[in-house]
């Protein structure tokens, strides 16, 4: 009697084979899989009779209220579960009470005469979109938020709440465990938190998704935008999750599994070494002392920024203020955050960014952008609504006497723009003076390098600021015309391309022959294959993940510039990528 053969898309069982994905934190995970179900968003489209449309609507706000309760509950419950965690489900219950998501959707269903389910539905598409259409990268993957939020809507509205989404295998084991989702959320990350999860892989998700930032705070290793992880994988199959490689392997052999295991105790006796280096001082063998700072994204961020001994903050990323809410944040909410990384900081520098913000829908809803990248964003925005920039700028200003502030302006490009953000920063200062509020008026003002032209034309803004910041994971980018997140030409993405070398080698010269402080702050700064590269080239200082600090500090301690300087000015004559990443990892090699 014929059997019936299995979907092709789904490999026999005891199969070993392997994924690839986005590595978004390093180290290795061995243990069973543990599958995490999710809600489908296909749902019918019903036609309702007008006398039930009020009833419908009532149903969408019951619902709503529900979800929002039942948020709280979790955030309340968290005890000592990470910050970015309950941070994320502050956003989540913003979204929540957001007229954008709530109001238009209530419109929909009195306009189309439908289901509640179908209309909220088709308004998170539309929200999406929207997300979709930013530049920066964090905010483009809180799209994953709003679908996680509408998702918990539609669970309720079927009468399926997603208390508890998070399911653990009935089999489950002490065995370490990895779990399996296409998507996580935070809230069902926290209602399991007493499970220790030694890995998190999802079909979703990108460098900036909440997923990776909550992997990252708790210095486990985590694979995102796997594609079909959570199909492919059966529940308790046992699983090697190589977060530096973003490599999952399912049911692997004996002998890859010893070698792993190998290589796992190695990086836990790696890792506990890093954590002595906590307060050490970050200076190369020659004797130079560089500067490691931290990124952040919440005011919450502070804390893992001084555990792992950052000397600042030097990125402070303002637009999770705009996030979850259908307005900007007043000047009084912007002040209170700044305010609060400043005093955490304790008189280390902190260089806050103002808005970086892409395609801005909350100012202009009815205007859609071709190219949002190229467009009205970031400091173009800014200028473009004086309001919304004053309010930003006074919130700063009134911080600044609370600690070190520094303030840095992205996506300068042209002398126009330099002109035009001094004179609303005077502005700012002259109404606070006008009201007798205290500030520090000698606040340091700098340019994100980020813009292909504004590294070639870096002198301009040398010679008006008073510090630069290079934004590589833009300048790169908008060099090669690639947009990283694009998965069909992501392979293109090469930040040992020799237009880079070039563009990075002429900013950092640039400004050291005229003695105006610079770092890096994109996502090189903290991989420790560059850190020599840069350290050769002239930096003295960088920006990174906190995650990262350590294993960059280890890299420049071991490190000498005299050594390396010659070395690398070889290197960046070279144009052949294969010689390129051949002198690399001569240049790495210890």
């Amino acid at each position: 009697m014929p059997t019936t053969p299995l979907p092709r898309s789904v490999p026999p069982p005891n199969i070993s084979f392997t994924l690839h994905g986005l590595g978004v934190s390093g180290g290795i995970a061995i243990g069973r899989a543990t599958l995490v179900s999710h809600a489908t968003l296909e749902v019918a489209h019903l036609t309702i009779s007008p006398r039930l449309v009020d009833k419908e609507v009532e149903r969408l706000e019951t619902a709503l209220c529900k979800v929002r309760d039942e948020l709280r509950a979790v955030k309340e419950q968290a005890g000592n579960a990470p910050s970015e965690l309950t941070a994320f489900i502050d956003v989540h219950i913003g979204f929540l009470s957001d007229p954008e998501l709530s109001e238009v959707t209530k419109r929909i269903i009195r306009e189309r005469r439908c289901n509640a389910e179908w209309a909220l539905v088709q308004q998170m598409e539309h929200l999406v979109e929207q997300f979709e259409q930013f530049d920066d990268l964090y905010l483009r993957e809180r799209k994953y938020d709003v679908v996680q939020v509408v998702e918990r809507v539609v669970k309720e509205l079927l009468g399926h709440p997603g208390r508890g989404g998070l399911r653990a295998s009935k089999k489950t084991t002490e065995e370490a465990q990895i779990v399996v989702a296409h998507d996580l959320s935070p809230a069902d990350t926290i209602n399991f938190k007493e499970q220790r999860f030694a890995s998190f892989i999802t079909d979703v998700g990108g460098a900036t998704s909440h997923t990776a930032i909550l992997a990252r705070s708790m210095a486990i290793p985590a694979i995102v935008g796997l594609s079909n992880a959570r199909t492919l994988i059966r529940d308790q199959e046992l699983l090697i999750v190589d977060g530096q490689r973003g490599v999952v392997i399912v049911n692997p052999d004996e002998r890859i599994l010893e070698e792993y295991r190998l290589r796992k105790e190695q990086l836990e006796i790696e890792r506990n070494k890093l954590k002595r280096l906590r307060s050490a001082k970050s200076n190369t063998l020659d004797g130079t002392e560089i500067s490691l700072m931290a990124n952040i994204e919440l005011p919450r961020d502070v804390d893992a920024a001084l555990e792992a001994g950052a000397g600042g903050i030097g990125l402070f990323r303002t637009e999770f203020l705009f996030l979850g809410r259908g307005d900007m944040p007043s000047e009084d909410e912007q002040f209170e955050a700044y305010r609060k990384v400043l005093k955490g900081m304790e008189g280390r520098p902190v260089v806050i960014r103002t808005f970086d913000l892409g395609a801005d829908k909350s100012v202009d809803q009815k205007r859609t952008q071709i190219n949002p990248a190229l467009g009205r964003r970031a400091i173009r925005l800014s200028l473009s609504e004086p309001n919304m920039f004053q309010k930003q700028l006074r919130a700063l200003l009134r911080a600044s006497k609370y600690g070190n502030l520094k303030i840095l302006i992205p996506m300068l490009v042209h002398a126009d723009e330099i002109t035009q953000t001094l004179a609303a920063i005077d502005q700012a200062k002259a109404s606070l003076r006008a009201e007798q509020v205290s500030f520090n008026g000698a606040v340091e003002i700098g340019a994100m390098i980020e813009i292909p032209a504004a590294a070639l034309a870096v002198n301009l803004f040398l010679r008006r600021l008073d510090f630069i910041s290079i934004g590589t994971n833009d300048l790169i980018q908008y060099s090669l015309a690639i947009d990283r997140m694009d998965e069909e030409v992501a392979y293109l993405y090469d930040p040992l391309h020799p237009a880079i070398l070039m563009l990075l080698g002429h900013v950092i010269v640039s400004a050291e022959k005229v003695h105006a402080p610079v770092s890096v702050c994109g996502e090189i700064a903290g991989d420790p294959e560059m850190t020599r590269l840069l350290l050769g080239m002239g930096l003295h200082s960088f920006s990174m993940h906190p995650a990262q600090i350590l294993e960059v500090k280890s890299r420049i301690m071991k490190s000498d510039i005299n050594e390396l300087a010659p070395q690398v000015r070889r290197m960046l004559r070279l144009d052949d990528p294969v010689k390129l990443k051949e002198a690399l990892a001569k240049l790495n090699a210890d």
